[in-house]
């Protein structure tokens, strides 16, 4: 185990998740996870099987005694999120993640860390090796691909499973209980580009950079700000002023994550960038102050550079593509009328990228109620049919309907409060969890969430909480003993 992370409890698990940290796992390059987990399962002498699409299932022996007990699913996804701070050198498809430690958590340096789902992955790996523990029949599930698209849970086929209680190991508060989840589904638009000849040779970029970014669902309802909207609407109050021709916008990475960045390279007379850049910088200091409580680090800038072969849009496409993007919906639509705090409806605006004919655009839609998510992909075609853009929506996941009955819940409430002398809270969250696509596939499985605290996933800003990894942990082993 690497010096950063020796002598962190429990030690075992500790020891997975560092190697973890050294092997590339981001969505689609699970690869070489899927083959740490199976090296593992062999050395331990584990029956063990991998899917067509990579999921590996590795199957544990019940403790002695303890043949006779309903088997248990612990489930996780190898996949992680690459984001990184713009200032930072780091390829996630070979170089290894640099943790260190602040004051009790542990983080990365200008990276997302991957505790999400590392810690989930690791303290399963920890379970697999542990001979002191008791558990029945266990079942280790370890998917792809679940951050792009719950992509691994999609594709599970009838028979891979012999359980019928499912324990999640992808919830991110210590104490917390997860029953149910959203729904969720992309809309893809294509906005094609009309572009024009130019005798404008000076090529600069407003940029914005520097927001918080974070989960498109459980983050939504931060107020945090999203990098392409605050660019459209700093374009849009700046093209009747102060014209310029724009060579095209990029922004957002992930589906999932809302953007902290982007930034519009744009052609603009010599004589009239001053005025453009003093306009810029008082109408992003107004949006500074509107948001100086949530991004603190909010930062914008116009450079020189290099002018490339591609030529400017007209003025109509021009007009077209800011006007949508300053239009096209973005944030909580709806909160829970029943679950105080839960977010209902939302839809996160998660990328743009222009090349010479299209601006391809990302919407990612969430909702734990099928009409309303229905209501808002719906929306969002009627906005593309008034700007006359083409849209694809290919079908999402499913939703998971809370089950306060469930016995695996009240087994698990007990199991709390005698561990930790306290009642554990029961929420519903408003992202996707496997366990939508999981339950629809394998009625009747019953099933629960759980994990330590982490802070900020899908951002750089990703943290785990030490001392709530060592409560998971505790937590964890004594549920499996009670299932037992």
């Amino acid at each position: 185990m690497s010096l950063i992370l020796a002598g962190l409890n429990p030690s075992h698990l500790w020891k997975h998740f560092d190697q973890l940290l050294k092997i590339p796992h981001c969505s689609g390059n699970e690869k070489a996870m899927g083959e740490y987990i199976i090296s593992q399962a062999k050395n331990l002498g584990l029956e063990w099987k991998k899917d067509k699409v990579g999921n590996v299932l590795v199957r544990k022996p019940a403790t002695a005694g303890h043949e006779a007990a309903e088997p248990v699913i612990l489930q996780g996804h190898l996949d992680m999120v690459g984001e990184k701070n713009s200032d930072i050198r780091h390829d996630f498809s070979k170089d290894p993640i640099e943790p260190e430690i602040r004051s009790g958590w542990v983080q990365a340096k200008g990276t997302t860390l991957g505790s999400d789902n590392g810690i989930g992955i690791a303290s399963g790996l920890a379970i697999m090796e542990d001979k002191t523990l008791i558990h029945g029949p266990l079942e280790f599930l370890f998917t792809v691909d679940e951050e792009r698209g719950l992509t691994g849970a999609r594709y599970i086929e009838p028979g891979f499973l012999k359980g019928t209680r499912l324990i999640n190991l992808d919830s991110e508060e210590e104490g917390t209980f997860t029953i149910g989840c959203s729904g969720g589904a992309d809309s893809e638009i294509s906005f094609p580009l009309k572009r024009k000849r130019s005798k404008l040779k000076n090529a600069h970029r407003l940029k914005i950079i520097g927001l918080r970014g974070g989960h498109s669902g459980l983050d939504i309802n931060q107020g945090r700000a999203n990098a392409i909207r605050l660019l459209a609407r700093v374009l849009w109050q700046a093209k009747a002023k102060y014209p310029f021709e724009l060579l095209g916008i990029e922004g957002g990475d992930k589906r999932n994550a809302i953007p902290r960045e982007a930034w519009a390279d744009v052609l603009i007379n010599p004589l009239k960038l001053k005025y453009l850049s003093a306009f810029v910088q008082a109408a992003c200091e107004k949006i500074k102050t509107e948001y100086k409580v949530v991004e603190k680090d909010f930062k914008y800038s116009i450079e020189n550079i290099d002018r490339k072969k591609a030529d400017p849009l007209t003025e109509v496409s021009q007009a077209a593509l800011i006007n949508f993007l300053f239009t096209c919906p973005h944030g909580v639509l709806a909160m829970h009328a029943e679950i105080s705090g839960l977010v209902e409806t939302s839809t996160n605006m998660a990328s743009i990228h222009c090349d010479k004919a299209q601006a391809k655009i990302i919407c990612s839609s969430r909702s734990s109620v099928a009409s309303a998510l229905e209501a808002v992909r719906n929306m969002l075609r009627s906005l593309t049919e008034l700007a006359g853009v083409k849209i694809k929506q290919p079908e999402g996941y499913p939703g998971w309907m809370p089950n306060l009955e469930s016995l695996l819940l009240k087994t698990l409430k007990n199991v709390h409060k005698n561990v930790f002398g306290k009642e554990a809270q029961i929420v519903a969250v408003h992202a996707g969890l496997e366990c939508g696509i999981i339950g629809e596939k394998f009625p009747g499985m019953d099933m629960i969430s759980f994990g330590p605290t982490i802070q900020h996933p899908h951002s750089p800003e990703e943290r785990v909480e030490i001392a709530s990894v060592e409560n998971f942990w505790k937590f964890l082993t004594a549920a499996l003993q009670a299932l037992a």
